[in-house]
């Protein structure tokens, strides 16, 4: 019988380029407070988390070569509570946008929302009507590369304009260069406009809606809003995000931010990303190559 006690690597895996980014980044024991050692490494807590993510499995569920389930949601709620999938998520984004060229602060932005079902109770759980689906909404403003700069997610009755007051409150003092915001026509229409005045007044921000072409039926790639489009299915490919199984709101937002942190630090890594397979994907990459060449 077999008695090597090493532990295989899963395809949903930090590799080893990716651990050397963000190994630092995460928060470190105080030695001066001693203590029993930890038995499971931070490497392996990060590990069983990315495979809840990427498999969709319940805790519960996660192989036994991993750490075990509650010691793994045990760290994934602490550093939710404790912001450190914000700070480790910034510091990669601003990485990743100095790494292509930009400037660490983005001036434009995009803004959109997805309605997800919900599985399981909890918190903030609605029905979209318009959508028809019961669970949540998350709404995502995202930069021109398509990184993500701000998610909240909130009950699905929450029509898109009020979800975009929450999403902008705030704005310029986490961003301050940041001036412009695309949306799609369902955030300003003629019923209701308030949304562009408040941003202006409020937040200095000017918002400038991209609609739909009515006399276009079916797919659509339309400018500036791919970049979200693209985003979403970046996240959804993670099986734990294509629903909501979370019961609190604050774990779905770091659920988001814990698959961005792991699509940039492959980026960074320079290590190959999935090749796109939807059709709003495969547009998207070629209207990002076009772009690159300019």
């Amino acid at each position: 019988m077999c008695v090597c006690t090493c532990k295989p690597a899963y395809d949903s895996s930090v590799t080893d380029a990716q651990w050397v980014l963000i190994e630092p980044l995460l928060p470190r024991p105080a030695a001066v407070l001693g203590g029993r050692p930890y038995v499971h490494s931070r490497r392996l807590i990060i590990d069983t988390i990315s495979y809840v993510l990427v498999s969709g499995c319940a805790w519960r569920l996660v192989p036994h070569d991993l750490a075990p389930w509650s010691i793994a949601y045990q760290w994934f709620r602490a550093w939710t509570r404790d912001g450190t999938w914000d700070r480790v998520h910034e510091v990669l984004r601003e990485r990743v946008r100095i790494a292509d060229g930009r400037d660490p602060q983005p001036s434009a932005a995009v803004l959109d929302s997805q309605s997800a079902r919900s599985s399981e109770g909890g918190e903030q759980i609605g029905y979209d009507a318009g959508k028809r689906v019961r669970g949540r909404k998350r709404h995502l403003l995202v930069d021109t590369l398509g990184l993500v700069l701000h998610v909240v997610v909130h009950s699905a009755s929450v029509q898109d304009r009020a979800g975009a007051r929450l999403m902008l409150s705030g704005a310029r003092a986490r961003f301050p260069l940041l001036g412009l915001v695309w949306v799609d026509g369902g955030y300003v229409n003629s019923v209701d406009a308030g949304l562009v005045g408040w941003a202006r007044r409020s937040e200095g921000l000017e918002v400038v809606a991209v609609p739909r072409n009515a006399d276009v039926k079916g797919f659509q790639v339309l400018p500036r809003r791919w970049v979200v489009e693209r985003t979403f299915g970046w996240l959804t490919r993670c099986r734990r995000l294509a629903r909501d199984y979370e019961r609190k709101t604050a774990h779905a937002e770091a659920m988001i931010k814990f698959a961005m942190i792991r699509l940039m630090a492959a980026r960074l890594a320079g290590e190959e990303l999935p090749a796109p397979r939807s059709d709003i994907e495969k547009e998207a990459a070629r209207r990002l190559a076009e772009d690159l060449k300019d």
